[in-house]
């Protein structure tokens, strides 16, 4: 990690972006429960939905008419993020909501030669006291995800163990080096995690061992089962760890922040 690297996390946090382009592959769930398992072990954690869905703050129980300021008027200048944080039920984590009105975003800036920047820009001037701040970004490599990656030190990515899990994981690792190259030098990927996995499914055994031999000790040891009780959190407004803290998903995501921190230490 670099000095510079060093110097921003003291100020205002480590911002790690949960990125992957594919839909359907546990991103807001594993922030919403890495989130969780951070801020359970003391850690205070800021989680910033880039996603027109909505979906964190759904799953965290806050519905869209307590979404008074959002994610978008922070992108689009309206206010400071600061302004657009909200508690949570969980101790220790808050949220940046977001709304559908982000799907218009990229029109809107269009003209705007700082479009890239402008989450980097809003958290310059952040001074909420946090250790992480967690980047729920859309499935999709547009402006949203793009100004995650300029303003994140470093990248986690959710790859879901399914057959083409590798082709669209090449693609995002080109963006992540363009990004690098041309807007954030930091930028580094944290680590792949490896969600719904089935061990009674030789595809997902598969899978695993082509991830973990491409990219070794980048891909987390521990792996996010498909579990019942992930699945049913969401619609309880519960991360899985407060929902059923006993189920194997709420493990898995207590060992993955363990692992995290770990990898953090080793690191720093």
């Amino acid at each position: 990690m670099s000095s510079a690297a060093r110097r921003e996390i003291l100020v205002r946090g480590r911002v790690l972006a949960v990125a992957n382009q594919k839909g359907g592959v546990g991103k807001t769930t594993t922030a919403i429960n890495l989130g969780t398992a951070l801020a359970a072990v003391g850690k205070r954690v800021l989680l910033v939905d880039l996603d027109p869905q909505g979906n964190a703050g759904t799953g965290l129980g806050i519905p869209p008419g307590q979404r008074r300021h959002t994610s978008y008027e922070v992108l689009l200048g309206q206010c400071p993020l600061e302004q657009a944080i909200l508690s949570t039920s969980v101790p220790g984590l808050d949220l940046v909501p977001a709304t559908v009105d982000l799907s218009g975003l990229e029109v809107e800036l269009a003209d705007d030669p700082r479009r890239a920047l402008r989450l980097r820009d809003a958290l310059k001037s952040f001074r909420h006291p946090c250790d992480y701040i967690l980047l729920d970004c859309p499935p999709s490599l547009g402006l949203l995800t793009l100004n995650a990656l300029v303003a994140a030190h470093a990248v986690l990515v959710p790859l879901q163990c399914e057959f083409f899990a590798l082709e669209g994981l090449g693609l995002l690792l080109r963006t992540v080096e363009r990004v690098r190259r041309i807007h954030n030098p930091m930028l580094e990927i944290q680590g792949v995690v490896l969600t719904m996995f089935d061990r009674r499914n030789n595809l997902s055994e598969q899978v695993a061992a082509d991830v973990r031999s491409f990219l070794g000790d980048r891909v987390y040891r521990t792996v996010i089962p498909r579990n019942v009780r992930i699945s049913e959190a969401p619609s309880h407004g519960k991360p899985v760890l407060i929902y059923d803290v006993r189920s194997a998903g709420a493990r898995a995501y207590a060992e993955l922040a363990g692992e995290l921190l770990a990898r953090e230490r080793e690191a720093a």
